[in-house]
């Protein structure tokens, strides 16, 4: 599994080992939906200012946001690779074989003012992060109510297992 993490100039610092988090609670992630394959994941730490543009350019959104994730596969069903290595023979690094899963980008500025705002620690809302967009990479959304509860199970049973609580 290959995760990387970029931080761009200026952002404000969490105080966390940002690598090693994606790295537990991304495979936390691979591993709750049984995806077969290696991955390769890719974090990019901003502040509202960068993520606000990107939300805008990317999803017609003018605001600053928590997270964006943007999934290189579409699914069928959540967690679901059945159909995955054929159907996507080119979201696989040719160097290393890996799956390229997709992207993820955090605000630090929205991540630091939420842990305060619900009472848990930074870590647990980078974590919380993390799992969220580590989903959606992998096919689950909350649009509709029963995805969203799906979603918020899935979650919740990810970072209990890692014992990051509220």
């Amino acid at each position: 599994m290959t995760f990387s993490v970029e931080k761009d100039e200026g952002i404000r610092e969490l105080g966390l080992d940002e690598a090693d988090i994606l790295e537990k609670v991304g495979m936390a992630c691979i591993e709750y939906t049984g995806c077969p394959y290696e991955c390769e994941i890719s974090l990019t730490l901003t502040d509202d200012d960068r993520i606000r543009l990107m939300n805008r350019d990317m999803r017609g959104i003018d605001s600053a946001t928590d997270v964006l994730s943007f999934p290189m596969l579409e699914f069928d069903s959540p967690g679901d690779f059945s159909g995955v290595g054929e159907a996507y023979a080119d979201c696989f690094n040719p160097d290393t074989g890996e799956l390229m899963l997709g992207d993820i980008v955090i605000s630090t500025d929205h991540a630091a003012i939420q842990a305060m705002e619900y009472g848990h620690s930074v870590l647990r809302e980078f974590s919380f992060l993390i799992a969220h967009s580590m989903l959606h990479l992998q096919g689950f959304d909350h649009i509709e109510p029963d995805d969203e509860e799906i979603m918020n199970k899935a979650q919740e049973e990810i970072l209990n297992r890692l014992d990051i609580r509220r």
